[in-house]
């Protein structure tokens, strides 16, 4: 069997080129005693993939230079060598990367029960998006009845899910996308009681208009001017989530960072990053209520799908050019 890879060549500086990754097409090696070979159904793309790439302090390890590209998958076993744990026919997710088959010895890898829910759903809604958004609100954020939530990115994979929870934990939701169909899904499908769209509104002027009362949660995906935006109306004791910082990312230079962060001593205010891993243990608990509430038709998922490994680049680019709704996900199994 062929196996065909995006390999990171190169280290961006800004945003990724036709030198940051080279497609390759490989030979599948004979499985070692223990482990296993998946082919891989769909792989997700997520804006945090950008970071990974970086030769920089994280919470994670960056990506090595000729390695294949990080990227959250699913997919099933289709062969296994005395793996105690998998069996043929297993649906399972994982760090599988870019590729279209991934092998290993098990570790990190999870069985899902695409019965349930569709695979896609996996790297989404019932995935790392979703923990994201599940955690990030309610640990995080601490929101209670009554709060009033704005979030930014809210048509995004962690946005959208975000302010669904919190209109489910009885909030007022604003939430800022770009693009006056982005803030229609937000109001019409999604619930959200009032959306800003950044790129024909003046973020300011929008939110005095749409937040009078200020606001006592702001979920962050995009930093830059809009958190320092969104600083400017913190209520009292409110809180900052920092999830992600997209309009950063593929900066040349040093990230801009928020003026506003005075009102945080002012209002007596907190500012928290939050990263998924740290809540691994209770993934199993958040997806049995997200689950519940899907079937109840109150939290709905959408995923962007597109198709062929080979398309990877411009799929990609999806994530920085607004080109998508919800989770995006790249479909690499070949009919």
């Amino acid at each position: 069997m062929i196996n065909k890879q995006f390999i990171l060549k190169k280290r961006p500086i800004g945003a990724p080129d036709e030198t940051t990754w080279e497609f390759q097409e490989n030979e599948v090696p004979a499985l070692e005693e223990g482990e296993i070979l998946v082919q891989q159904h769909y792989i997700s793309l997520d804006p945090a993939m950008r970071g990974w790439m970086n030769d920089t302090k994280s919470y994670i390890q960056p990506v090595g230079i000729g390695d294949v590209m990080r990227a959250g998958s699913i997919g099933k076993v289709i062969a296994t060598n005395n793996n105690p744990k998998f069996e043929i026919g297993d649906c399972v997710t994982s760090w599988g990367g870019v590729q279209q088959y991934a092998i290993g010895n098990g570790d990190g890898w999870y069985k899902v029960d695409e019965r349930l829910a569709p695979m896609p759903m996996y790297l989404g809604t019932l995935g790392m998006p979703g923990m994201t958004a599940y955690f990030g609100i309610t640990q995080v954020g601490k929101i209670k009845e009554g709060d009033i939530v704005l979030v930014s990115g809210a048509a995004g994979a962690v946005g959208s899910i975000v302010g669904q929870i919190a209109k489910i934990k009885g909030c007022t939701v604003i939430g800022i996308a770009g693009g006056q169909e982005k803030c229609e899904y937000l109001k019409n499908e999604l619930g959200f009681d009032e959306a800003i769209d950044y790129k024909s509104e003046n973020i300011y002027t929008a939110l005095k208009r749409k937040c009078p009362k200020g606001i006592d949660v702001y979920f962050d995906n995009v930093g830059g001017l809009i958190l320092d935006a969104a600083l400017s109306k913190l209520r009292m004791h409110a809180r900052v989530v920092i999830c992600g910082a997209i309009s950063q990312y593929n900066n040349k230079h040093k990230i801009n960072g928020p003026s506003n962060y005075l009102s945080l001593l002012v209002t007596r205010s907190t500012m928290q990053g939050m990263v998924v891993m740290d809540y691994t243990k209770d993934f199993a608990t958040a997806a049995k209520e997200m689950g519940t509430w899907m079937k109840e038709g109150k939290l709905k998922s959408r995923e962007a799908i597109y198709e062929g490994i080979e398309n990877f680049k411009e799929t990609y680019e999806r994530l920085f050019s607004g080109d998508k709704k919800g989770k995006l996900v790249l479909k690499v199994i070949e009919d």
